[in-house]
């Protein structure tokens, strides 16, 4: 049966796209065949006279996925806004039976598929429905992704808390450091949040500049993320 894996933020800016391109890369890198899709992207630029959704773009490269662009991101959102907002200043109505459409399709046809989200599990889809809400409907477990940095223990207790408030199982969650310098927060942050809760961390990724990010992630990933994981999800 497909699978599927529910990837959010504790915020925006966290390095979601570029843990859940990692995943993607981890996953095809060992013999799956990895679907993805990014239900809605705000702040998209144009290429060719259309929005193009590049964080949509690097995970269909990432994953190896050949469905179409526009299907992987059925909402490329013009201003760098929550999209029910986004969507509602661009004229567009967001149709989440498009989007379980789209996931049905999509997982049909890939052994997992990744879905990622918009900032955080609050952040808004529609007016009154959150990616939480919408991660409870396709019945997917998740992986949060913590900017590992001040303030990281808070945002990621709370992301968990209200996971489980909603009913969603966590398969654990990813420290991501953003900076190149380290700090005792970072040093600290795993050990604190293990002691505070129950669900996992299946790794930590250090800083890694741009060039290092786009070069051999399927490896980088490997090394870093727990192989729990896919024992997990995959079984």
């Amino acid at each position: 049966m497909p699978k599927g894996i529910f990837i959010t933020g504790t915020d925006t800016g966290v390095g979601k796209t570029f843990v859940a391109c990692g995943l993607a890369a981890l996953l095809r890198g060992s013999g799956y065949r990895v679907g993805v899709m990014k239900p809605a992207e705000s702040g998209c630029g144009e290429r060719a006279g259309k929005l193009f959704p590049q964080d949509a773009a690097l995970l269909k490269e990432a994953s190896g996925c050949e469905v179409p662009l526009d299907q992987i991101c059925a909402y490329p959102l013009r201003e760098p806004l929550a999209p029910s907002i986004a969507a509602e200043r661009q004229n567009i109505t967001i149709d989440v039976g498009k989007l379980m459409d789209i996931y049905g399709e999509i997982s049909s046809g890939h052994d997992i598929t990744l879905v990622e989200g918009a900032g955080g599990l609050m952040v808004p889809l529609l007016p009154s429905y959150t990616y939480a809400d919408f991660a409870r409907v396709l019945r997917l477990p998740l992986i949060v992704v913590a900017a590992n940095r001040l303030g990281a223990i808070n945002h990621t207790l709370l992301t968990l808390e209200h996971a489980r408030c909603k009913g969603l199982h966590v398969l654990g969650y990813v420290l991501n450091q953003l900076e190149a310098s380290g700090s005792p927060a970072a040093e600290t942050n795993r050990e604190s949040l293990l002691a505070l809760n129950c669900a996992p961390c299946l790794g930590e990724i250090p800083y890694m500049d741009g060039a290092t990010q786009k070069a051999g992630l399927a490896e980088l990933f490997d090394e870093y993320i727990d192989d729990r994981l896919l024992a997990a999800v995959l079984g």
